[in-house]
């Protein structure tokens, strides 16, 4: 790549900055992986952190709505219909600047996936959706009405928008299948550039220090989730079976927050077995997290997918398996791809009676313990690898617009 560096924005309309949380975290390491090849600034409705990065320009889209106290990093939670229009006029604006001031604007997905590229377009400028997610009517249908009703527009919507936008990335061959099926987008318009693993974070570590660290008991069998607790990462069959158990050797340790965690942690008081609910912790220390465990859990919800697949790139998964730990999720999308069944890790429907089997014969420490360096040593994608894929993409959206670079 050669003449000046790019000037990227980075709009994030459906989450608020919460360094910690998958969108963000993905966001971040993406963004900076580009800075030795682009200006890159960032966008998000909120910043939801006391302390935000310094390291990259931020724009808070909405600084006066910021919620005083947050779950998660949604930024659409308990929108109102009249709040929503007047975010979207808000967004619009900050679009049409955009445009003028940056080659290229990049649109996370969220409800109206595709409008805001179409709006930079429209203003001359280049726009291009990122999707991570095909939105799945099953997720809601214990929704009210009126949430249901919003779901659906949003789909119809973004799928007229996608269709005319020059170019669309997905994280996974699971979701360009998806995004072609559901929104009719030609699959010639879509790139996949999957998520990176950070190996100089996400290391192997001997597992003594790391509890020694965190103050864990060296001689209990240790199952841990990272992550966010919501629809999307169904914890909950692995808790009740968890909880079912009694005078064992076995611990489950839950690192992240969410709308789910209230509902997680009474079924864990209800039961017997041992549950230890974390809450948010420093980014820092979720690998010394992943070193002290001996199985890490990534259950996820076929639900959450309008095929009922898998169509994350995801970001837990590699990162577990680059620190050397087996991982225990589903047989579905590119968890196939990265997850040796067996040998790296645990495949099964996510149901409390195949986690119950499962944990009946769950193998020894020193099994699970050599099953981590084998994960260890799995060939997985950099985010040098991701920053270059999307830079590809912006090069190809610039030419086909005939604008270049100087």
């Amino acid at each position: 790549m050669t003449g000046r560096r790019l000037r990227i924005l980075y709009l994030v309309a459906g989450h608020g900055l919460m360094d910690g949380v998958g969108p963000s975290r993905n966001v971040l390491s993406l963004s900076r992986a580009l800075l030795p090849y682009a200006e890159v600034t960032l966008a998000f409705r909120y910043l939801l952190d006391q302390h935000p990065p310094t390291d990259l320009p931020l724009i808070e889209i909405d600084p006066a709505g910021r919620p005083s106290g947050s779950l998660d990093d949604s930024a659409m939670r308990g929108m109102s219909l009249t709040g929503f229009v007047d975010y979207l006029r808000r967004l619009r604006r900050l679009t049409v600047e955009a445009a003028g001031r940056y080659d290229v604007i990049l649109e996370k997905s969220w409800l109206l996936s595709g409008h805001l590229s179409a709006v930079a377009m429209k203003a001359g400028g280049a726009g291009i959706p990122v999707e991570n997610v095909v939105p799945s009517s099953a997720r809601h249908e214990g929704a009210g009405l009126l949430k249901r009703l919003r779901v659906e527009a949003g789909r119809v919507l973004a799928g007229r928008a996608l269709r005319r936008a020059p170019l669309v990335i997905a994280e996974t061959d699971q979701l360009k299948t998806d995004i072609a099926r559901v929104w009719g987008v030609e699959t010639d318009r879509i790139v996949v550039v999957g998520l990176g693993l950070d190996r100089g974070i996400f290391r192997p570590m001997p597992q003594d220090e790391a509890r020694g660290r965190l103050g864990l008991p060296s001689d209990r069998c240790i199952l841990l989730y990272v992550g966010t607790l919501d629809e999307t990462h169904d914890l909950e069959a692995a808790v009740r079976a968890v909880a079912a158990r009694g005078g064992d050797d076995l611990e489950l340790h839950v690192v992240g927050d969410g709308p789910r965690r209230a509902e997680y942690e009474a079924i864990a008081a209800a039961g017997q077995g041992r549950i230890v609910f974390h809450g948010r912790i420093a980014h820092a220390l979720v690998p010394v997290w992943i070193a002290a465990a001996d199985l890490c859990l990534a259950p996820y919800s076929a639900k959450a997918f309008a095929s009922g697949a898998l169509g994350y790139s995801t970001m837990k998964i590699p990162e577990y398996l680059g620190v050397g730990r087996a991982v225990a999720s589903v047989p579905s999308g590119r968890v196939r791809e990265i997850v040796s069944d067996g040998e790296t890790g645990f495949l099964f429907d996510n149901t409390i009676g195949n986690w119950q089997a499962f944990l009946d014969r769950r193998p020894d420490r020193q099994w699970l313990a050599a099953m981590g360096e084998k994960a260890a040593a799995s060939p997985l994608p950099s985010w040098d690898d991701t920053a270059r894929g999307y830079l590809a993409a912006c090069e190809r959206v610039l030419a086909e617009k005939g604008r270049g670079r100087d």
